[in-house]
């Protein structure tokens, strides 16, 4: 067998080939002595008062429970002085109160709250508006229900709707809105009296405006109302949890859902609402826990619906002791989001060599956090002085419930000495005054309060 050997003709371009490509490949390799560094993350249940999640009171100063969010409401007539005058200092006065405890608010506007005085702005009622009174729900005749049809109502409504939009749309003060404004409470019947009950028109008005209002606050409805609520941003609130919560029956709040095909909305939308007021002082005790109706058991409830809140007043006032209140806080807990950040990954750098960071990240909870608040990463020196803060690209939002962990990387230009440093994460709460998500980390604020320690690099001296 003869052997040929390679002219250099054909040998001399590989090898520059050979050569370039090592050359290229060197020049994005890190030194002999650079270090892949990873640092595994524990777990430890992340708190029950983190942002936008959990339960919470009508708004007051308690301490006795944990809790980030505070509900209040409004009569329309309180805020709304005319076709096109509005009085926004009750809301803006509410709303700095929640505030300056850390607190985010909650709010719905009704115009007919039984056992409360009307709350038909006065101008409508002195042009005509026609109502009607009942003495359902002990109302014994205070409040009205007013002509949802009548054309002088419906354009109030959408009026004060898009004036709310432009003074409050996006204001960090505020988690969540609940639509009211239409029926009993604010939850969109007037049963059993359903022949006053809104049309379907007039609801459709409500959403368009609300959806044209509001592009950044999320708001929700008492049940999947108007046509074709599939393709609206609207979230729901179930005001009877752990009651009527689970179907069947059809009517009740999930059975509501299905029928719309609306089980999957907690994906983008939030699902909230209140503990049903019958079974808050007794649903967290080991000897009375039969209070909840067969098959409404609260876990079920919240693993079913996705709910990231709850109005849980008697939590509060008169609050709860021992181990029932230590149920309660468990209970908090399971709603809503759980942020769990299973790894970090950084590599050791030259000077001025951009800085990878690549995380290991899953949301333990069972709904998503529903805002893009800003992702930021620090990074400290030696003497734990911040020589960098950077907003990265990740979007809280899109982390759904999920046994794996999502990867997500950044980078960043170190423009700073030869040294060890620590990187550490946090999200960004929009309300300076408001409280820092907690990750279910034990190192969150290890280094830095409201800060989540992920791991250590160096960057390392020119040789």
């Amino acid at each position: 067998m003869t052997s040929h050997a390679a002219s250099p003709s054909r040998v001399l371009p590989v090898v520059r080939t050979l050569l370039l490509l090592w050359l290229m490949t060197g020049l994005h390799t890190p030194s002999a002595s650079a270090a892949m560094n990873i640092f595994p993350l524990a777990y430890t249940p992340a708190p029950a008062d983190n942002p936008l999640k959990g339960f919470l009171p009508f708004a007051g100063s308690h301490t006795n429970f944990p809790h980030s969010m505070e509900y209040t409401h409004f009569p329309l007539g309180a805020l709304m002085t005319g076709p096109t005058n509005f009085n926004w200092s009750p809301l803006e006065a509410a709303l700095n109160e929640i505030t300056q405890r850390g607190h985010q608010a909650i709010f719905r506007i009704y115009i007919d709250y039984p056992t409360h005085s009307t709350g038909i702005p006065q101008f409508l009622l002195d042009a005509g508006l026609s109502t009607r009174v009942y003495d359902d729900y002990g109302n014994k005749g205070r409040s009205l229900s007013p002509d949802y049809e009548s054309p002088l109502l419906r354009q109030a409504l959408t009026n004060f709707i898009k004036a709310l939009g432009e003074r409050f749309d996006g204001d960090p003060r505020i988690g969540f809105i609940t639509v009211g404004l239409l029926g009993f409470w604010g939850e969109w019947h007037t049963y059993p009296h359903t022949a006053w009950n809104p049309s379907i028109e007039v609801q459709n008005e409500v959403l368009d405006a609300f959806e044209s209002a509001f592009t950044r606050t999320k708001f929700l409805v008492r049940q999947p109302y108007g046509r074709n609520p599939r393709a609206r941003r609207m979230g729901y609130h179930d005001d009877s949890f752990a009651f009527q919560t689970i179907d069947p029956p059809a009517w009740h709040f999930l059975g509501e859902l299905k029928a719309a095909g609306e089980t999957h909305k907690w994906q983008t939308q939030p699902i909230g609402g209140e503990v049903r007021p019958d079974i808050q002082s007794c649903m967290w005790k080991l000897s009375s826990r039969n209070c909840v109706p067969q098959g409404q058991e609260f876990d079920s409830c919240v693993k079913q619906t996705h709910a990231s809140w709850m109005l849980n007043q008697v939590a509060f006032v008169p609050g709860l002791a021992g181990g029932d209140k230590q149920r309660a806080i468990e209970g908090a807990r399971l709603i809503g989001y759980e942020l769990f950040v299973a790894s970090a990954e950084l590599v050791d750098v030259k000077p001025r060599a951009p800085l990878a960071i690549r995380l290991q990240i899953r949301n333990s909870g069972v709904a998503p956090f529903y805002y893009n608040w800003p992702m930021q990463l620090r990074i400290l020196d030696a003497g734990s002085n911040t020589v960098k803060t950077w907003t990265t690209d990740w979007k809280v939002s899109t982390l759904l419930p999920a046994a794996t962990n999502a990867v997500w990387s950044s980078s960043t230009e170190t423009d700073f000495g030869p040294g060890r440093y620590t990187i550490l994460l946090r999200v960004q709460n929009p309300l300076p005054e408001g409280k820092p998500i907690h990750f279910a980390n034990t190192s969150q604020d290890a280094d830095s309060p409201g800060w989540l320690t992920l791991g250590q690099f160096q960057i390392l001296p020119n040789p």
